[in-house]
C-alpha cells in the first residue's frame, strides 16, 4: 500500500528509494557513532574533538531528516529504526570504553570515508531518475566531505 503517489515510474522510484534509504541509514548510524565517541573521547585534544564531534551529529541529523522527508515525498516509506541501521550501515562498529583523541579521529576519518564512499555511488544512481534527490545527496555529500577534511587534516 503506497499513500503517497509519485510522479516518478516504479523502476525509478525503487531506485533513488534505495539510494535515499541508503544514505538515511548511513546518516542516523553516522550521528550515533560520533555522539558515542563525543561521550568517550580523552585525551590532550578533547575539547576541541569533542565539540567537532558535535558538529558532525548535527549536520548528520540535519541531513537524515531531508532524506527521509524526500523519500516520503516520493511515496517511499523511510526506515531508521535501530534493527534496520545496525543491519545496513556501511559504518563500522566504534570501540567500547574510552577512546584516545586519535582513535576517535581515526575513527571519524575512517566512517565518514565509507559513507562519502557510498554517497558518491548514489549520486550516480539517482543522476538519471530523478535530479531533485540527487541534488540533495550532492548537497549533503559536500558537507560530509567537509567533516572528512577536516578530521584528516586533525590526524596529521
Amino acid at each position: 500500500m503506497s499513500v503517497v503517489k509519485s510522479t516518478l515510474s516504479e523502476a525509478d522510484r525503487t531506485t533513488v528509494g534505495n539510494a535515499l534509504q541508503g544514505a538515511l541509514v548511513d546518516l542516523v548510524d553516522l550521528s550515533l557513532v560520533a555522539k558515542q565517541v563525543h561521550w568517550n573521547v580523552v585525551g590532550p585534544r578533547f575539547r576541541s574533538v569533542h565539540l567537532q564531534l558535535d558538529e558532525v551529529v548535527d549536520t548528520a541529523r540535519q541531513h537524515a531528516d531531508t532524506v527521509a522527508e524526500r523519500a516520503a515525498a516520493i511515496g517511499v516509506t523511510p526506515d531508521g529504526r535501530a534493527a534496520t541501521v545496525a543491519k545496513t550501515s556501511g559504518i563500522g562498529e566504534v570501540q567500547d570504553g574510552w577512546i584516545k583523541d586519535g582513535d576517535a579521529v581515526q575513527t571519524l576519518v575512517t566512517g565518514l570515508g565509507a559513507i562519502i564512499e557510498r554517497m558518491r555511488e548514489r549520486i550516480g544512481a539517482t543522476a538519471d531518475p530523478d535530479p531533485v534527490s540527487q541534488d540533495i545527496l550532492i548537497g549533503l555529500t559536500a558537507d560530509l566531505e567537509k567533516h572528512h577534511w577536516m578530521f584528516q587534516a586533525e590526524s596529521h
